[in-house]
């Protein structure tokens, strides 16, 4: 092989040893293991991704000599370099090829949602800081942080199988709240003031609400202004299980007066029509058991992971909220995030997507542990349903 040749080979190998991990780091994620298990092995994984690179480049410093000297024979390729490589190589047909095609840029199993966008600097909407901690008021002034810039989305949300009755059905979605004391509680008590404010016919929380103890005693404070005709729905997602019992969690939001769609199946008219609601919290805490031959006309779930579409899509939901993977926390020009805590990569990372019967619609969130968003502004979503 040509020098030339050699040389894309250590890229395109080089390249997959990264994308391999990322992957894994976003699968990861996925499981509903313990918070102490899964940053374990972040850490094992992260540590073992650059020991690998250090080995290699130490004990085949021959390898990458002969290949920039142009010396370099296949015979040649140690064993173990060989089989490592045919592994990076081969991640990019297994993760890369895929990577690339759902990248938003393509809106490959997008839904087509006209949408527009009110971007409020809350800080300054509210006249007082929302830091609470030194660093969140060092990371929030750091450069391109979007952290307090707050995207009120207004989509128009196509959904195949919609109801005629429901066409303009009007549902205002909060994710991934993250109360985890850095942020003043007069962040989420805006939002909640402009999902009120647009008169909304149902509100749903699509889970992660809280991840520090004493925000429990906020809870009421937050989200008791939440009204709508049909409804406060809230679903619980991984950080829930941070505090100490996350059932004080669902006490406080009922003393808010929301209803725990957890794990469970609610029939409900809405303008009329026979409705399931339905709450996914798997694999945290669990899912609710279908029941068939059920009279309803609409199926609506609210699910804290994306993941779950193909559940819905088994169980013959049209509409799906979700949240927890923050759009990938920060995004790229034209390649979008990276990084998404989904079996599915970044996939699914936000956005509306359609895969039939089902429509998803997945939110960026609000907050989060990492106090740093880089081209990916927290999001309040307000939907308008459009029976297509």
């Amino acid at each position: 092989m040509t020098p030339n040749v050699w040389w894309i080979l250590v890229l395109m190998g080089t390249l997959g040893h990264f994308g391999l991990h990322l992957a894994l780091y976003n699968r990861l994620n996925s499981f509903g293991w313990s918070r102490r298990t899964i940053k374990s092995i972040e850490k094992a994984l992260f540590a073992e991704m650059w020991i690998t690179v250090l080995l290699i480049a130490w004990f085949d410093h021959r390898f990458f000599i002969d290949v920039w000297t142009g010396e370099m024979q296949a015979s040649a390729v140690p064993v173990h370099l060989a089989v490592y490589g045919s592994v990076c190589l081969a991640a990019w047909g297994v993760f890369g090829i895929p990577w690339l095609l759902w990248r938003p840029l393509f809106r490959v199993e997008w839904a087509d949602a006209p949408r527009d966008v009110e971007v409020v600097r809350v800080e300054e909407e509210i006249g007082r800081p929302l830091a609470r901690t030194w660093l969140c008021r060092w990371e929030s002034r750091l450069p391109l942080n979007q952290i307090f810039d707050l995207a009120i989305e207004t989509i128009h949300l196509p959904v195949p199988g919609l109801p005629r009755e429901l066409d303009g059905y009007r549902i205002a979605q909060l994710s991934d709240i993250h109360l985890t004391g850095d942020v003043h509680p007069d962040y989420a008590r805006y939002a909640i003031e402009r999902a009120v404010a647009w008169q909304p016919e149902l509100i749903a929380l699509t889970g992660d609400i809280i991840d520090h103890q004493p925000c429990i005693d906020w809870l009421v404070e937050i989200f008791s202004p939440a009204e709508a005709p049909d409804g406060c729905y809230f679903i619980l997602g991984n950080h829930d299980t941070r505090v100490v019992d996350s059932w004080q969690t669902r006490e406080a939001m009922d003393r808010a007066g929301w209803t725990d769609l957890g794990s469970r199946l609610l029939r409900k008219q809405l303008r009329g029509v026979e409705s399931l609601l339905i709450g996914n919290e798997h694999p945290w805490f669990g899912r609710p058991e279908m029941e068939s031959g059920g009279a309803e006309r609409f199926r609506f779930l609210l699910s804290h992971s994306p993941d779950q579409i193909f559940w819905a899509r088994s169980h013959g939901v049209q509409l799906m909220l979700a949240g927890h993977t923050h759009g990938g926390q920060g995004r790229l020009p034209l390649a979008g995030p990276l990084l998404s805590p989904s079996w599915h990569g970044s996939r699914f990372a936000s956005g509306d997507f359609h895969k039939q019967p089902t429509t998803m619609h997945v939110s960026r969130g609000m907050g989060g542990t990492h106090l740093l968003r880089i081209g990916c502004r927290p999001e309040l979503s307000l939907l308008t349903l459009r029976a297509t």
